[in-house]
């Protein structure tokens, strides 16, 4: 990843920050350990007007490196 585009991540990632501190404080409490095989991450979004949409995974040994890395990038 280029310098440039590092720098453009971390802006948008303080922007996020700012707006929603609970969700960077829940971020921060659910990586504040690692993360082992077998967790399962789930997800539900909720467009105006329209029904939740749910999704999850459960972790593989093959995931926890990426998941590192974005842990990596909160801080």
């Amino acid at each position: 990843m280029n310098p440039a585009s590092i720098v453009k991540l971390m802006s948008a990632k303080n922007r996020f920050s700012n707006h929603h501190p609970k969700f960077e404080a829940f971020l921060k409490s659910v990586f504040s350990r690692k993360l082992e095989e077998g967790t399962v991450i789930e997800i539900t979004v909720t467009r105006p007007g329209e029904s939740p949409v749910t999704s999850n995974l459960r972790v593989l040994e093959s995931d926890l490196e990426l998941l590192e890395e974005l842990k990596e990038l909160m801080k």
